[in-house]
């Protein structure tokens, strides 16, 4: 179930987050270790879930994250390698 928008989806169209050191890293091969929250890979779910501190009950974290690394993420930060497109 996506935090974001609040509707089932099959594991495959959602992207999963972890927080590691109160910083949400997204783990698209969903194999880190620890307690994970399920998100659809955009840029409305994702800051939906931010909005209503979903991340943060998901994760049952004791302390606000820090969403810098998964907000880059999605603007598409580092996804261009060598300028291709």
């Amino acid at each position: 179930m996506c935090v974001g928008c609040r509707t089932r989806a099959p594991r495959t169209a959602l992207l999963r987050v972890v927080a590691e050191d109160s910083t949400l890293i997204p783990d698209e091969r969903a194999v880190r270790p620890g307690r994970g929250a399920w998100v659809h890979d955009t840029p409305e779910c994702v800051a939906k879930a931010i909005q209503r501190r979903a991340f943060v009950r998901a994760l049952r974290a004791s302390s606000p994250l820090d969403t810098q690394t998964l907000e880059k993420r999605l603007n598409g930060y580092g996804n261009k390698v060598n300028g291709s497109k």
